[in-house]
């Protein structure tokens, strides 16, 4: 078997009391071309994860003192849960079970006695989609957006990585459970009953928090900005010297929105809003939709 470079193999933690079990699986895994760590506790586990950051870690779900289900749970949990995705590897096959181990913060489980083929064939997947969204939640950061997901109860439920060190440096911002502060619940449940350009941003000790918008899962997206609290349209008129009212429409614009909606939004004709736009365009010294959007946005995500 031609083994791949070891700089790109990916690394699986198998957490498992049991060391024939143990070491069938990680025999296999290596055999696949992984590079595998190994614990025989659920405390041991973590604490290899604060040391080495592994791309997926199979659990055993009964182990003694602390089993599979805490043991997930601990390593899941804010602020710093781990990206790897989580797969139980049980004889429990009850239903209960099976819900208890995704309640605990799992993807998948396995039952034992492990088939490898079954094994190797779902570990592949959930590291190839743990990598995307990892790289979609770094690509977040590069592109200057630190952006939380969280439930309307206000338990985060992910975060760019930037994001997660921003509301950390805040120190209760989210609690150690996930929870956010109640200043931030309590924004967020006026959040619902307010269209999007009409809420006002959070200012929480040195973080300003803006509402980007929902995904089609319920999630609320929230960006994170170090700074005083001027709002979007402030910082569009400040860099480029326009009026309150251009600035409003170059705002809306970056948001994708066309002439009439724009009129819509603000109470406009859209021969009104054209006429703005023609300032603004003059004043950025661009003579396009596109390139004003551009410069516009690279001063929205610079603040």
């Amino acid at each position: 078997m031609t083994r791949p470079d070891p700089q790109s193999r990916h690394i699986a933690l198998v957490v498992d009391d049991n060391p024939e079990s143990l070491g069938m699986v990680a025999s296999a895994l290596e055999e696949n071309g992984m590079t595998v760590l190994v614990a025989r506790d659920g405390a041991s586990a973590i604490d290899l994860t604060r040391r080495v950051q592994p791309d997926v870690i199979l659990m055993d779900a009964v182990m003694p003192r602390m089993d599979g289900f805490e043991t997930c749970r601990r390593l899941k949990a804010p602020p710093d849960p781990t990206p790897a995705p989580i797969i139980f590897m049980t004889g429990l096959t009850e239903h209960e079970y099976i819900l208890r181990g995704l309640e605990s913060g799992g993807v998948d489980y396995i039952k034992k006695p492990v088939v490898v083929e079954e094994l190797i064939a779902r570990l592949t997947i959930h590291v190839m989609n743990s990598k995307l969204i990892q790289s979609a939640r770094n690509a977040l950061d590069t592109s200057g957006r630190s952006v939380l997901a969280v439930d309307r109860a206000g338990h985060l439920i992910w975060g760019s990585p930037n994001a997660i060190a921003l509301a950390s440096a805040q120190g209760d911002l989210i609690g150690p459970e996930g929870t956010a502060h109640s200043t931030l619940r309590a924004w967020l449940t006026t959040l619902p009953n307010m269209p999007i350009s009409q809420i006002t941003p959070l200012q929480f000790q040195s973080l300003v928090l803006h509402f980007v918008g929902a995904t089609s899962s319920g999630e609320l997206l929230i960006k994170l900005q170090s700074g005083s609290g001027e709002s979007n349209e402030a910082a569009l008129a400040r860099s480029f010297e326009l009026t309150d009212r251009e600035a409003e429409v170059l705002f809306w614009l970056t948001r994708g929105k066309t002439n009439r909606d724009i009129g819509q939004i603000l109470s406009l004709s859209a021969r009104t809003v054209n006429k703005h736009l023609e300032q603004v365009f003059q004043k950025m010294g661009v003579d396009n939709r596109t390139s004003a959007a551009v410069l516009a946005d690279r001063v929205l995500n610079s603040e």
